[in-house]
């Protein structure tokens, strides 16, 4: 198996009015991921990333969804989250300065 990246793993945050009210509660942090990363991957890669430590990690499958673009019809991307939760105590400064 090739290098580890973060960048392999995590796509990007997600940034919504539930998932400020899961960082601001819970200390949990939602993340689009790889479609094939596990939840090793997600514990790793987020640790390496923000240097915290990584207490618990759910991943979801998000549904493909149908789409229309005049007469083509197509579905969307596979698509999957990580609801990942940090250590008591720590919290990840560039997800929660966004708010």
């Amino acid at each position: 198996m090739g290098e580890f990246h973060y960048a392999d793993i995590l796509i990007a945050p997600v940034i919504s009015e539930r998932t400020n009210m899961l960082m601001e509660g819970q200390n949990k942090y939602v993340f689009l991921i790889a479609p094939k990363a596990t939840k090793l991957d997600v514990r790793r890669a987020v640790s390496e990333r923000f240097k915290v430590e990584v207490g618990d990690v759910n991943i979801i499958n998000l549904p493909r969804k149908p789409k229309r673009l005049g007469r083509r019809q197509y579905l969307t991307p596979v698509r999957r989250k990580a609801i990942v939760q940090v250590a008591l105590g720590q919290r990840i400064m560039e997800l929660t300065e966004a708010l």
